[in-house]
């Protein structure tokens, strides 16, 4: 339990230094660049990931997995890329507090999609779990209004909360999809396709839209330090996140995000010089008792041979199943800790 508290937290400290370096450069630097920060991103996983597929021999190299599931990994770059880009975008619109609350719509949206689609079922002290982290997550948006840190306001506060929704909805099915494909195919791959769409369409939207302001950088070597920081950290953000998924769900990986704000405002103290209240502590401890509480007890899985599908082998022999009447639903327990398998089995009753 306390593993996968800790692994939640080595995310919420890479997506800290993520804000920090793109606060420094869109309000020092005047660099306000999120396509091409993506881009960058993307370019390494591509580097890194798809060349290793590209090297790979028989059904795990490249050019066969695009042979056989490219639509499907097209689609989930473009949810990748656009969910980041609308809720940086959302920024320029309306306030820093509404974002803060609005972004923790993906959280219900991963919880329906894990029930419906990866089968998840939850107990009671999962969603007590959930309802304090949430609980302590308003806690931190009301100690902004107090301490008058909800600046962000632009001219149209309605867009900029419709771009929070719109990308944090993108975000819960980017990860559910993420879940679904490392337990039943493998890291590398997603990270290998995820790189080579996400790349490819980054780099159409930033020549589309964000070229001019590209040529306005003033670049120098603390603007291309700030641009290498970004670009690890958001690396190792994505390298990282599906071993902990796999380890633990989309849904704690998420609750566990929500101390990421916490930890940017506590290096703001210093670097920034932001004002303190002590309604940030209550708030870090209670999102903090709130994971403890969703990882104290494993999720079960609902393995149904009716409705369950594997994403590997699409065009594979078909399996003849027992009658309608003979096939009854099995249950599965998960658990939190190591796994010795590399592949999830589904057994059939």
């Amino acid at each position: 339990m306390l593993i996968s508290v800790a692994l939640g937290q080595v995310l919420s400290l890479l997506i800290c230094g993520i804000g920090l370096t793109s606060k420094y450069l869109s309000e020092d630097f005047h660099a306000n660049t999120p396509v091409f920060q993506s881009f960058l991103n993307y370019i390494l996983l591509f580097l890194v990931y798809t060349t290793t597929l590209a090297v790979r021999q028989g059904e795990e190299n490249l050019l066969a997995i695009l042979r056989r599931r490219w639509w499907k990994y097209m689609i989930l770059g473009l949810i990748d890329l656009e969910a980041n880009y609308l809720v940086v975008k959302a920024y320029q619109y309306t306030t820093l507090t509404s974002i803060q609350l609005l972004d923790c719509f993906v959280i219900p949206v991963v919880i329906l999609l894990s029930w419906f689609f990866l089968l998840i079922r939850y107990k009671a002290v999962h969603f007590l779990g959930i309802f304090v982290c949430i609980l302590g997550m308003g806690c931190m948006a009301g100690a902004d209004v107090l301490v008058g840190r909800h600046q962000g306001a632009g001219e149209n506060k309605l867009l900029g909360d419709l771009l929070v929704l719109g990308g944090a909805t993108l975000y819960g099915i980017s990860n559910v999809w993420e879940e679904y494909i490392i337990r039943t195919l493998s890291r590398v791959e997603f990270l290998g396709m995820i790189g080579l769409f996400g790349a490819f369409f980054s780099g159409i939207q930033l020549a589309i839209m964000e070229h001019k302001e590209l040529l306005k950088v003033p670049w120098d070597w603390q603007i291309g330090l700030l641009y290498v920081g970004f670009s690890a950290c958001m690396f190792g953000l994505y390298s990282f996140m599906p071993v902990v998924i796999k380890k633990t769900s989309a849904t704690s990986v998420n609750l566990s995000l929500l101390t990421a704000d916490l930890y940017s405002l506590f290096c703001g103290l210093f670097l920034f010089h932001y004002k303190f209240s002590g309604l940030y502590l209550l708030s870090f401890f209670t999102i903090l008792i709130g994971l403890v509480l969703y990882s104290s007890t494993s999720t079960y899985t609902a393995q149904d041979p009716r409705v369950y599908k594997q994403f590997r082998n699409p065009s594979g022999p078909v399996v003849d199943l027992p009658s309608a009447a003979q096939v009854e639903p099995s249950v599965t327990y998960t658990s939190l800790g190591q796994e010795t398998e590399e592949e999830p089995h589904v057994r059939m009753a």
